[in-house]
């Protein structure tokens, strides 16, 4: 019995040095479980048709007429911006929690359920924005942490979530913060009348200098 033991053990310590993934998951992140919670991306064929990007309730959801909403259909030339950097940062996500990797593919994309919320916040922020400002609104989404972003997702969802609410509310707001955020300037302090008060040999004016008592 005791050598069976130590036979487990090793085998379990050898299994756990191989680097083998937590659990199965499939595409990025979503656990090989019976109608998991998560969201899919759809990337068709071609270079011109827009991606849809939606959420799968999956058992969370209360009704069954309406298990699968739309989220958001992005240019197919914005996701070729910004596809390369966010699976680098949601790979680096999943091994960080000893879970494969994955990589977007033509067809269907399932996407774990709190890295899909972070998705649409990127997507819903670039939607209407030029495509060479696109790289700008990255970086920024980049700088957000996890928690803001799920934050900025719980608040667009609740009223303007769906592909009808483009350019509203919430989702216009993401649009100004991400994308349409001047650039950080260093302001010179321009030259006023100080050199000309130096020259009397008064720092400041002498306001009060009539009213002595």
């Amino acid at each position: 019995m005791a050598a069976l033991l130590e036979q487990i053990q090793q085998m379990t310590e050898r299994k756990n040095t191989a680097g083998e993934p937590a659990h199965e998951t499939s595409g990025f992140g979503v656990p090989k479980t019976l109608s998991p919670h998560h969201f899919i991306v759809e990337v068709p064929r071609g270079n011109s048709q827009p991606i849809l990007i939606t959420e799968d309730l999956g058992n969370s959801a209360s009704s069954t007429d309406c298990d699968v909403l739309d989220r958001v259909v992005l240019p197919r030339t914005h996701w070729t911006e910004i596809r390369g950097p966010v699976k680098r940062t949601f790979n680096e996500r999943l091994k960080a929690h000893g879970l494969a990797t994955s990589q977007w593919k033509v067809g269907t994309n399932p996407v774990d359920r709190m890295l899909g919320k972070e998705l649409c916040v990127l997507a819903w922020g670039i939607e209407l924005l030029e495509r060479e400002r696109v790289a700008y609104a990255l970086r920024n989404w980049l700088g957000l942490r996890a928690e803001e972003r799920w934050w900025l997702f719980d608040m667009v969802a609740a009223t303007v979530g769906g592909p009808e609410g483009k350019g509203r509310g919430w989702r216009m707001a993401l649009h100004y913060a991400l994308g349409d955020t001047p650039e950080a300037v260093i302001r010179n302090a321009r030259h006023g009348g100080r050199d000309k008060l130096r020259s009397t040999g008064q720092d400041t004016l002498g306001l009060f200098d009539g009213d002595k008592e």
